[in-house]
């Protein structure tokens, strides 16, 4: 029996529709009841309870600051059960004047920096709250809100509170919850009211009207807005990117340099600034910009100031759209206009997130009003008693000593129950059983003073009656036209905007951020190859310093600009470039970086090492291991990219020499070329008889071989030229008997 009661419990579930409802159950919970803000007051729910124990503690912008530890601890034990961690951090978010337009907490201590400095620990930092704050937390004991039980019931909390004013567009937000995240920037507070009162003016204003007084956010930290045009798109879809840019001034340096000093950081960097600092340092140290000379923070309590030096007679502008572009001097923030609307996510555009802020003043002004009559008309019943009451106070006073209790009393006021009260006469006692004050007269004729009896305080009530009547009247039509009504809200809205008063911070602009064009000081320098292949530059200083006997040591010695490229010519017919910036500048001691590393040279063997400016300039002469030869224009080789076919080749064939030749060596008609085979046969012909052709040409026939011949050696040398090197040997370039090419070569002792 035991056993089947314990199975009638065991609840059959399906494990994957268990954790859908279990994963979106969380879900909702962290975007509604901790990462996304509320509509109406802006807030988070862990931002709206420190606000509330702040004022609970009494901790108004005139009182003395407590510390933060005792805040968050009655946080914490009372409403947000959470970690202690998580509620400083929210405080100390609250107090930073570079994250909101207008702070929430006023901070004493260390509180943190804008350069990323952390706050201090809870129990050495004090904390009050803001005037801003007052205007979220004003007449919360009017009603205007609902409360609701705490976590364990023993407390309530509000679940909104009474914000006067904007305070999710005016400080902005950002949150990250489960599948989607809010990120709402900070807007001008002045100017968020103007854009309140002109919808409460014109409820069908357009977007584009709206603009005329929020053109775009105003970020605490200043800087530039340059895509001005795309806002209305933003603030229509409530998504999209905005482009900031630091704000730069150009002053005059030392020994005639100019520096950008930044004075205002995108508020992307904001609690980063050391970021900025840092990457900017790096240009320096990775040679990034070479006209940069020196990066330092000069920033203080009056503000930032990153000074970057930039070297004598450098083009600034162009420098400056360079480290836009490489650095966070200019940044996007991406918009997200997401909040919680009734329990909900959703995005809003500029125009709703105004619209649900009016439709809270409107609830929370027509309690408020409903509250003043609702008291107003309280007190007037007393007062009208009070008045009353000293009409026949001789009556009352006679009352008061002929009852034995101030039941029987309060009994006689309310209804004229004069059993058992002893009159001094029969007059006074149907006089009294006429008295009909009500209840809550009756309480305060009781507890009236005496001294209410003298003839200035008698008029005192009087006046007070008038007023009362008078306010009553006033709520009264406030509550019944809403003209009326938003005529109070458009005046307390206006009386905030004078208290706030701030200025706009970010300017606004329409630019795009232009290319840079690396500014490069052209130098000579030497590009050093040895026989493994090994390649380095020096700078010609350093060069012309060398010992002859160590530059033996290379194969290849090329003069070029350091702005010009080296060109590989390999046997299977290729070309492969590499910048002269990217080969390694070493010392002489140093090794250098190997070929293959810079370019996708494999296994090819290099044939000719140039520079592309020297290329550019020759003739290029070609010969094929199968005797092909041709002449190719070095202009052909111009291009951008580092791997191209230099010449077409058969499959079994390999390019075995490569020879550049100057327009004057062509133009003197006398050069002569010389081809060898692997089977001992020469040939020599004239230059002239060497055709030009285009780079995808295979040439023509320089030589013709037998079948198990092939050209081994190639060169071109004037008529002066007695001998030529071939595999370490000296060979007379006169026993090379001239014929016409494409000729047998000949047998001949060299």
């Amino acid at each position: 029996m035991k056993h089947q009661n314990q199975h009638d419990q065991i609840i059959q579930l399906d494990f994957s529709e268990e954790m859908k409802t279990s994963f979106r159950d969380y879900a909702m919970s962290v975007i509604v009841s901790r990462a996304i803000p509320d509509v109406r007051d802006g807030l988070k729910p862990v931002q709206r309870r420190i606000l509330y124990s702040m004022m609970e503690l009494g901790l108004d912008p005139e009182k003395p600051h407590r510390k933060s530890a005792r805040i968050v601890g009655d946080t914490m034990g009372k409403y947000h059960p959470h970690g202690d961690s998580s509620i400083y951090d929210a405080l100390v978010h609250m107090a930073e004047d570079y994250s909101l337009m207008l702070p929430l907490v006023d901070g004493h201590g260390n509180f943190g920096s804008i350069d990323g400095d952390g706050a201090a620990a809870m129990r050495y930092t004090e904390a009050r709250l803001s005037p801003g704050a007052k205007a979220l937390l004003e007449n919360m004991d009017m009603g205007l809100i609902e409360f609701t039980p705490n976590f364990d019931n023993s407390e309530k909390e509000p679940t909104v509170l009474p914000a006067m004013i904007p305070n999710l567009l005016i400080n902005g937000t950002t949150g990250i919850a489960v599948g989607m995240a809010t990120n709402m920037p900070p807007h001008n507070p002045n100017e968020v009211i103007d854009g309140v009162i002109a919808y409460i003016d014109n409820p069908d204003i357009t977007i584009k009207g709206l603009m005329k007084y929020i053109p775009a956010p105003d970020f605490p930290t200043g800087g530039i807005i340059i895509n001005l045009e795309d806002m209305e798109k933003i603030y229509e879809t409530g998504e999209g990117k905005i482009r900031i840019r630091a704000k730069v001034d150009i002053e005059n340096g030392d020994y005639g340099r100019k520096n950008i000093v930044i004075t205002e950081i995108p508020y992307t960097v904001a609690g980063n600034k050391t970021k900025l600092v840092e990457s900017l340092s790096n240009l320096i140290k990775d040679k990034v910009f070479e006209e940069i000379h020196d990066v330092r923070d000069e920033s203080s309590k009056e503000g930032i100031r990153i000074v970057i030096e930039v070297k004598k007679d450098r083009d600034i502008e162009n420098l400056l759209n360079g480290l836009y572009k490489k650095t966070v001097m200019e940044d996007t923030y991406s918009v997200n206009l997401l909040a919680i609307k009734e329990q909900q996510p959703v995005v809003f555009s500029l125009k709703g997130l105004i619209s649900e802020f009016v439709d809270f003043q409107v609830d929370l002004y027509t309690k408020q009003y409903n509250y003043l009559l609702d008291k107003a008309k309280k007190r007037l019943e007393i007062v009208g008693g009070l008045i009353k009451a000293t009409d026949v106070i001789d009556l009352i006073i006679e009352i008061l000593r002929g009852s034995s209790s101030v039941k029987q009393a309060k009994e006689c006021l309310i209804g004229g129950n004069t059993e058992g009260i002893k009159f001094k006469s029969p007059a006074s006692k149907k006089e009294a059983s006429s008295l009909c004050f009500t209840e809550r007269q009756a309480d305060a004729i009781l507890a009236m003073q005496l001294s209410k009896l003298i003839g200035l305080e008698i008029l005192k009530l009087h006046e007070e009656e008038n007023s009362l009547q008078d306010s009553i009247n006033e709520y009264e039509n406030i509550l019944g036209n809403s003209k009326e009504l938003f005529k109070v809200i458009k005046k307390r809205l206006n009386e905030y905007k004078k208290k706030l008063n701030t200025h706009r911070k970010t300017m606004l602009i329409n630019t795009t951020t232009k290319d840079y064009v690396e500014e490069i000081k052209v130098e000579d320098i030497y590009i050093l190859i040895d026989r493994f292949g090994y390649v380095k530059s020096i700078d010609s200083a350093s060069y012309s310093r060398v010992q002859d006997d160590t530059l033996n040591e290379y194969n290849y010695i090329i003069q070029m600009k350091n702005t010009d490229k080296l060109c590989c010519f390999t046997d299977d017919g290729n070309m492969f470039q590499v910048k002269a910036e990217n080969i390694p500048r070493c010392k002489m001691k140093d090794r250098g970086a190997l070929i293959q590393t810079l370019c996708k040279i494999d296994k090819e063997e290099v044939i000719l090492y140039t520079s592309f400016e020297q290329l550019f300039e020759s003739q290029m002469l070609f010969v094929t291991r199968n005797g092909y030869i041709k002449q190719v224009s070095g202009a052909e080789f111009e291009t951008n990219r580092s791997q191209i076919s230099a010449t077409k080749l058969q499959e079994d064939d390999k390019v075995v020499g490569i020879t550049l030749l100057s327009a004057g060596e062509i133009l003197s008609g006398n050069y002569k070329v010389i081809l060898l085979t692997d089977n001992g046969l020469s040939l020599g012909f004239p230059l002239s008889e060497v055709s030009e052709f285009k780079k995808t040409s295979r040439g023509v026939r320089g030589i013709k071989l037998d079948k198990d011949d092939k050209v081994c050696f190639m060169t071109a040398v004037d008529p002066n030229t007695e001998t030529f090197v071939y595999d370490d040997k000296t060979l007379s370039a006169k026993k090379v008997r001239n014929r016409k090419r494409g000729d047998k070569g000949q047998k001949a002792k060299l």
